[in-house]
């Protein structure tokens, strides 16, 4: 188990760095730092995505009694990624340091000059997906390892594809990152990741649910009163941040679907300038925006 806790700590910060360096010195591209860096940072939590959802599917369509059946891919992978939402939590910070000195944006003057106050900053502004991201190494980790006792992989495989959502959610953050929100690939990516959301992340803990009660032959209603009282405290606790990042999201889909009308519209001066800009402000460095005019969207 160590062995695989080790490789995951060096696979995804190894990844990340080696994005970085290929985007900044391929001849092609020579991107700044500061670019290099956020793209790196969404490719990988999006092959960290495809790999959870690979797991999970590969879990879930294997257990045959989704109480009893075990599959070894379980644990494994669950140490394997573990190190990831340690290393997600410096690289949101990057992305966030990084976007504040992007040239054009109002709060670029009063970017914070040391690393201290831009840390501070950081953790105000992104609050729920940090401790989102601490609650996941420091209880969910010991829950799904240990707590578990080998119960209930078909489950651990079904959480594992909430991951399904990520890799849209990052290709619309980079989108929005270079001023992209009026090509067609953004609006088709806005309404996959509306779709894929609120199916994989959403409709996610009623399924379980569901699941569960179709198992053990009990109204679906009933279950809630069935499961030990931990099991409910979880999943709301899980499900409560997905639905207000959910609310977000169809808040920025909406502008982007009826705000393209408005946008168009001839306007003068710098009314003008701070509609087309919809980045004057920098996004939030899990994307979850509700003051921008499109939606600039994350998860984990």
């Amino acid at each position: 188990m160590l062995t695989i806790l080790a490789a995951g700590s060096m696979f995804f910060p190894g990844l990340f760095l080696l994005s970085k360096q290929c985007l900044k010195s391929i001849p092609a591209l020579r991107w700044s730092e500061g670019d290099a860096v956020i793209v790196s940072a969404r490719l990988v939590s999006s092959v960290q995505a495809v790999m959870a959802s690979s797991a999970g599917y590969i879990i879930a369509s294997s257990c045959e009694d989704i109480l009893e059946d075990q599959h070894w891919l379980t644990s494994s992978y669950i140490m394997f990624a573990v190190p990831y939402f340690v290393y997600d939590i410096y690289a949101m910070f990057m992305c966030y340091w990084y976007k504040l000195r992007v040239k054009g944006h109002e709060e670029a003057s009063a970017a914070p000059q040391h690393m201290s106050t831009a840390l501070t900053s950081y953790l105000r502004r992104e609050f729920l997906m940090v401790l989102h991201h601490v609650v996941m190494v420091t209880v969910c980790f010991p829950v799904s390892v240990y707590w578990r006792q080998g119960k209930g992989d078909y489950f651990q495989g079904v959480l594992f594809m909430a991951e399904l959502s990520t890799p849209s959610v990052c290709l619309g953050k980079i989108l929005i990152q270079y001023k992209q929100q009026h090509t067609l690939l953004h609006k088709v990516n806005g309404a996959l990741m509306l779709i894929t959301f609120f199916i994989c992340r959403v409709l996610l803990f009623p399924y379980l649910y569901y699941a569960y009660g179709r198992y053990a032959s009990i109204p679906f209603h009933m279950v809630p009163l069935s499961v030990p009282w931990h099991c409910n405290l979880g999943a709301a606790l899980l499900m409560a941040p997905q639905l207000y990042w959910f609310s977000l999201i169809c808040r920025g889909a909406l502008r982007l679907f009826t705000g393209s009308s408005r946008r168009s519209c001839p306007t003068s001066g710098p009314a003008k300038e701070r509609q087309t800009d919809g980045n004057a402000l920098p996004q939030p460095a899990n994307g979850y925006s509700a003051l921008s005019s499109d939606p600039d969207l994350s998860t984990h």
